[in-house]
């Protein structure tokens, strides 16, 4: 019968623990902005896979691509026939491509919050010094940026291209200049609505179908119903109802206070409509920010 033997200690074995207690940090502390320029960096990067794998990059990085391949084949043609005007003005370009700038605010918005509220960070946000404001301007202006990269490259390429075909420097840098303020208002506008959209749930399939449904169907159903009024002979409500759409208050706003090119059936929105499509822009902006301030006080307590 085996006899359990009590285990043998080596000799010279003097073990000991020591408290040492917690350790005081003195260095220097950066503060609120610090914390909040990381946040931004952070969600920047991460929009176009940065610091992420292989496979996060592959959807921005392509449609970052897709944005800027036919602004080079315009360019790359106007060259070649030693054209006197880019074949698309730079307001309108944003407006054709708003399919692919939707895709990308549907796969990024998410991205950007849904992780945060499914893992249930939050709280570990605002248990440093960074409060809900720092929150939502760095998520905020991160997404916006990105989307700016996004629909500026573009035009740049354009502009480049018209230079380098000799076309006339003032009006090309007029139309060059109005085109980055239609692209950095979409920017803003697209953004807060992504945002507001993705941050009502953490599931990022979710959050991406919603997004897509809220930006493109309502584009096709604005427009379809513009169709019908004007060939009915409603010319005059055309305008006002591109109002209740993203992609139709861009167009709008472009077309009656950037000079762009009229996108609505019939003339297109008046000077004064102009000023109404950017004070509605603005407004949605301005509550977009309200709701995610409200959004995240909520889910930070």
């Amino acid at each position: 019968m085996a006899v359990e033997q009590p285990l043998a200690t080596p000799a010279g074995d003097q073990s000991r623990i020591h408290d040492i207690g917690y350790r005081g940090y003195d260095g220097p502390r950066l503060g609120r902005g610090y914390a909040r320029l990381s946040l931004y960096s952070q969600t920047l990067r991460g929009s176009y896979g940065l610091g992420r794998s292989v496979k996060s990059k592959v959807l921005p990085m392509l449609l970052f691509a897709v944005m800027c391949v036919p602004a080079a084949i315009m360019v790359a043609v106007a060259v070649a026939t030693k054209a006197h005007d880019l074949p698309v003005s730079y307001t309108r370009y944003a407006i054709i491509m708003q399919a692919v700038i939707s895709l990308y605010v549907a796969s990024q918005a998410p991205q950007a919050v849904s992780r945060d509220l499914r893992f249930k960070t939050i709280p570990l946000y605002f248990s440093r010094p960074i409060e809900t404001a720092d929150y939502v301007q760095a998520k905020f202006a991160a997404l916006a940026s990105a989307m700016f990269i996004l629909t500026g490259a573009p035009l740049l390429v354009l502009y480049l291209g018209a230079l380098l075909a000799k076309m006339d420097f003032a009006h090309q840098s007029k139309g060059f200049g109005q085109g980055l303020v239609s692209v950095a208002l979409l920017s803003l506008l697209f953004s807060g609505i992504g945002l507001v959209i993705a941050s009502i749930t953490p599931r990022r399939g979710f959050g991406i179908a919603a997004v897509i449904a809220v930006l493109i169907i309502s584009y096709g159903a604005v427009s379809t119903l513009q169709a019908i009024a004007d060939s009915r002979g409603s010319a005059g409500a055309v305008p006002w109802i591109g109002l209740f759409s993203p992609v139709t208050l861009i167009g709008g706003l472009s077309a009656g206070l950037l000079g762009g090119t009229n996108t609505f059936p019939g003339d297109g929105p008046s000077h004064a409509q102009g000023v109404v499509y950017l004070l509605v822009v603005l407004g949605v902006i301005a509550a977009a920010y309200g709701l995610l301030l409200r959004r995240y006080k909520k889910v930070g307590l």
